[in-house]
């Protein structure tokens, strides 16, 4: 069994991001990311409080527009269209989730495409789903990027895919799809999960939900993939795979902390790179 290092990948990668942005500051630009970030929830603050430290170590310029929880939805328009129109931001990034008075979707849909870093765009879906070039969502795009590093080829894998969000799952199917996988997506309405977890080569979990996959469900030599996020009682942070008595029926496996986590801040950092190369 092998661990999958998402912590020291991700190292390594903003290495040579700051290398990049070295590059692109000797040609007069300076990759920017803007973040809006509304209300007053603790995770967001986290998350956000660790992407502005990250952009920092990769030589990106972060702005964060803090918004009360009760901002108006045409104010957070206003806001991104500003950003749109910046041409020192290469990036917007719009913090989910949301306040319920605000249409997430039309935030979304206003965003550049351009300029979205996070690929959430319907532009950028639409070209993920084609299989063209476009910014793809940063936590699916880490786990190809480790699973690449890790020298793991999808091709011909049976894979299946636990979760069908927009952000992490529906995209992660598109992407294992685009290589070569065959992909089976389950999701709360799936009526027998160890049936489909069972048969697969590569398992990828990301539903938030401790223990959601367990020894029995997965077959020996698999390769399991935890993107879930969990507290427990005692404040520790785990995943959805019982990590203790799965890991040893796998051939490789993420952990959580130090696994996904990791990639997915280093993939925005690379998104909003690569959108800044656009100016050149």
């Amino acid at each position: 069994m092998q661990i999958l290092d998402g912590k020291a990948l991700s190292d390594q990668i903003k290495i040579e991001l700051k290398t990049k942005s070295d590059t692109l500051n000797l040609k007069g630009i300076t990759p920017g990311l803007a973040v809006i970030l509304v209300g007053d929830d603790a995770a967001s603050q986290t998350y956000v409080k660790m992407k502005e430290k990250a952009c920092d170590a990769a030589g990106v310029y972060s702005i964060i527009h803090k918004m009360p929880t009760t901002i108006s939805q045409e104010k957070i328009l206003e806001t991104i269209m500003m950003i749109n129109n910046n041409p020192n931001i290469d990036g917007v990034l719009v913090q989910l989730p949301l306040p319920k008075h605000v249409d997430t979707t039309k935030i979304i849909e206003a965003i550049d495409p351009k300029k979205d870093v996070d690929g959430f765009h319907p532009f950028n879906v639409g070209r993920l789903v084609a299989g063209l070039d476009s910014f793809v969502p940063c936590t699916p795009l880490g786990v190809m990027r480790l699973l690449a590093h890790y020298n793991i080829d999808p091709k011909g894998l049976d894979a299946c895919v636990v979760g069908a969000s927009n952000i992490v799952g529906k995209p992660m199917m598109n992407l294992l799809l685009n290589a070569g996988a065959t992909v089976d997506i389950c999701h709360i309405f799936t009526k027998d999960l160890k049936a489909h977890t069972q048969k697969a080569d590569l398992v990828i979990v990301g539903v938030g939900k401790q223990n959601l996959i367990t020894a029995d469900m997965v077959k020996e030599g698999a390769i399991v993939i935890d993107i879930g996020i969990n507290k427990t009682q005692e404040g520790r942070l785990v995943g959805d795979v019982d990590y203790e008595n799965v890991a040893p029926k796998c051939s490789y496996i993420t952990p959580v902390p130090g696994g996904v986590g990791p990639m997915t801040i280093a993939m925005l950092l690379e998104n909003t790179i690569k959108a800044a190369t656009q100016r050149l």
